[in-house]
């Protein structure tokens, strides 16, 4: 299925004459005569909003406070581990930690040796 459209070629000086003539047969008086009113008085003036919006957008989006970013050295094994099983192998980090912590053995604490008098 083929369709065809008739293609004129118009040399620069051609091209020139048209546009004096307004018979260029482009389309944009249509597409210009289509265009929205924008000096309507009653239309609503949005660059704010849309400003606004852009700036809340940009960038990453901001914590809710309960986590913080930190550097830690683990093993390429365990790291690799984690992060094979793809998305989400942070949280799914954390959420290991999280179990393990009330599995966690008790911190021994330093006995005071007393002091010879």
């Amino acid at each position: 299925m083929s369709t065809s459209k008739r293609i004129v070629s118009f040399t620069s000086e051609e091209l020139r004459a048209q546009t004096a003539a307004g018979t260029t047969g482009s389309d944009w008086a249509r597409v210009r005569s289509q265009e929205p009113n924008m000096t309507d008085p009653d239309a609503p003036d949005c660059s704010e909003l849309i400003r606004a919006e852009t700036r809340r957008l940009r960038g990453r989006p901001r914590g809710n406070g309960r986590k913080t970013a930190t550097s830690i050295r683990i093993d390429k094994d365990v790291l690799s581990a984690f992060r094979a099983t793809g998305r989400g192998w942070q949280t799914r980090m954390n959420d290991a930690l999280r179990a393990w912590l009330p599995a966690k053995p008790e911190p021994k604490r330093k006995r005071r040796s007393a002091k010879a008098g």
